[in-house]
């Protein structure tokens, strides 16, 4: 069993750019049912995670921000509350395990940090359950 056996290929994946703005986030994971997604950048690196919690932070403490002008905020100028670590392919089953249990999903990347998807917590304790004896 490795990373792999558990990836959510990046074509499945809903994420943002680096260049996409707030209302872009919002409508994202409206549309994709997310709490959190990842951010790329032009290159396809995995550059971080945006929550609802960030977006929800970032109006808290922008009293002139609204749903009329979100399209003004790009996500990379949203502060990011929890940092999610991603994990590299090749790595031990164990590493993505350790970050699973802290993280909803990982984010995967290759050895130069392009993104390839994700590896859900869901999927991990579905496995896990299915195949677990008693």
């Amino acid at each position: 069993m490795d990373i792999n056996s558990f990836l959510y290929p990046k074509n499945e994946v809903s994420y943002l750019m680096t260049s996409s703005t707030m209302k872009e986030a919002v409508d994202k994971l409206e549309a994709s049912n997310y709490t959190a997604i990842p951010i790329l950048d032009e290159n396809g690196l995995y550059f971080g995670t945006l929550s609802e919690g960030d977006l929800l932070w970032k109006l808290k403490a922008t009293p002139e921000l609204s749903f009329n002008n979100m399209h003004e905020i790009p996500v990379v100028s949203i502060k990011k509350r929890i940092k999610i670590e991603c994990v590299e392919i090749n790595a031990d089953l164990d590493d993505m395990l350790a970050l699973a249990a802290d993280q909803n999903f990982v984010p995967v990347v290759n050895a130069d940090r392009v993104f390839l998807g994700i590896i859900r917590r869901k999927d991990i304790i579905e496995y896990y359950t299915r195949n677990i004896a008693d």
